[in-house]
């Protein structure tokens, strides 16, 4: 059936097969899939009186499973509580990069790089204005990337070419006569490690040269690589895209629209049926359904409501749900219901619950966490070694260490209730306490349970209340000390 509708949308020759698989799946993903579609799905005759098969109709309902699909697993993935945290031996660079990072939203940033890229793949932009960073999720339906042979994972030069009408070209401030209004243009950027280079628009079915350098828009920046992470969503793609997140779950929802529209329909015929009439009859006039109004028809005739059963409209939604199952099954959604919990909850509980679900964010961990945003940071350091990084209120921001490395460190998929905090400190605390774990260690394991973004000064805060204490400081103790007063209170 998808394979029906996308021969609906109209095919543009001039673009690569890759560019039009990614369009199709980005339009499944925002709901656009039935654009292509005339009629609408009450429309059972056109204009000419003939038959509109369901096919070639809109659904009147619509719902978008891969939506929700890739919404949970990049919740669980960028969300305020799933956030990693950054982790370097240098504690400058690590306070330095928690700023950075407050201060250009990336969690937000990489929300939306995390859902437009679950079509296969997406790009994140770096740039740096007025010495502040920003950062770009671009889909990369246009973009075609070179990547160094003897490096694969380097990107050498990014091509962005699209059509885009003369009139739009007009508006971004582009000196056209106002016949190229109404003609249609190429446009084209390059991204290298030197510059980022705009060539000037040559209409689409006019002579083939070599588009000219855009001088006045081109932008030099020396950085000695392309400012760009290029981020493949998920293993079994090709080297350019990853697989897509929701792709074996499209046609069970094209068949769940479809059945759900059915049954709707179905339900308003139920409230209004058909009614048959037999010949001979008595009756004349006009005739109105309706309990104060009778219909007279001699002995040979007849007349009733065509009606149908309400085990049907129930049948279309159990094989919806079931429909639902398999999809969610195939693509590691979430499959858990809310009726079915009855009580609270523990978060290890809730992730033997989501395992599906958590599964496929933890693949996605490895694409935009441990890839995508660790690179990004590691631009940032490199950017900072030319130029003067600063915030958003134009304080300094540095110095970063180019030497020192970067890691993560995820958070639980879930909250903690406080029977598990209570249990993690006591872990802690007998770990400490047999010399097997340092107090260190014990703060980090808890840090992100409790908010605490800088560890050397909650260590620092720890030490001087136990200081502050006297004698009951010499009691062997950890940082779980702190999450067990916090679990009891």
């Amino acid at each position: 059936m998808f394979c029906t509708i996308s021969n609906t949308i109209p095919n543009d020759s001039d673009y690569s097969c890759r560019t039009r698989r990614l369009d199709l799946l980005t339009r499944v993903l925002e709901g656009r899939l039935y654009d292509g579609l005339r009629y609408a799905f009450g429309d059972e005759k056109s204009e000419s009186g003939e038959y509109i098969p369901i096919r070639d109709r809109r659904p009147a309902i619509r719902y978008n499973l891969s939506r929700i699909v890739v919404s949970d697993s990049v919740s669980l993935l960028f969300s305020e509580g799933h956030f990693p945290m950054v982790d370097c031996p240098d504690a400058a660079t690590r306070d330095a990069l928690l700023v950075l990072i407050k201060d250009c939203r990336l969690n937000a940033i990489m929300l939306e790089a995390a859902l437009i890229g679950s079509v296969g793949s997406v790009v994140l932009w770096l740039r740096l204005l007025r010495n502040r960073v920003y950062i770009q999720p671009l889909p990369t339906l246009y973009l075609t990337p070179t990547f160094d042979p003897e490096a694969p994972d380097r990107l050498l030069s990014v091509c962005e070419q699209y059509k885009v009408p003369g009139q739009a070209l007009i508006e971004r401030g582009y000196a056209l006569s106002e016949d190229d209004a109404r003609t249609v243009f190429w446009f084209r950027r390059d991204w290298d490690s030197v510059a980022e280079t705009w060539y000037q628009p040559w209409p689409v079915r006019g002579a083939i040269t070599d588009p000219k350098v855009d001088e006045t828009r081109t932008v030099v920046h020396n950085l000695g690589f392309v400012p760009m992470v290029w981020v493949r969503n998920l293993p079994g793609g090709d080297e350019i895209d990853g697989a897509c997140t929701f792709e074996a779950a499209i046609d069970s929802q094209i068949e769940i629209d479809y059945q759900l529209s059915q049954a709707g329909r179905g339900l308003k015929y139920s409230s209004d049926p058909t009614l048959l009439i037999k010949e001979p009859a008595m009756g004349g006039g006009a005739l109105v359904k309706g309990g104060g109004n009778a219909i007279v028809v001699d002995k040979d005739g007849d007349a009733r409501m065509l009606e149908i059963g309400g085990s049907a409209a129930s049948a279309v939604v159990d094989y919806c749900r079931a429909l639902r199952e398999l999809a969610l099954e195939t693509v590691g959604g979430n499959r858990t219901s809310a009726d079915k919990i009855s009580a609270a909850q523990s978060g290890r509980a809730m992730e033997l619950m989501n395992q599906s679900l958590i599964w496929l964010a933890d693949k996605l961990r490895i694409s935009y966490g441990e890839g995508a945003l660790l690179d990004l940071l590691r631009m940032i350091v490199a950017i900072s070694r030319q130029h003067p990084l600063n915030d958003r209120a134009g304080h300094p921001v540095g110095p970063l260490s180019i030497t020192a490395p970067l890691s993560l460190k995820w958070p639980h998929w879930y909250a903690p209730t406080a029977s598990d905090r209570q249990s993690d400190a006591t872990t802690l605390k007998t770990l400490g306490e047999s010399g097997h774990l340092s107090r260190e260690t014990a703060v980090k394991s808890i840090a992100a349970d409790y908010d605490i973004e800088d560890i050397p000064a909650e260590l620092a805060r720890i030490a001087a209340d136990a200081q502050a204490t006297g004698p009951l400081s010499q009691a062997p103790s950890n940082g779980a000390t702190s999450a067990a007063n916090a679990a009891d209170s």
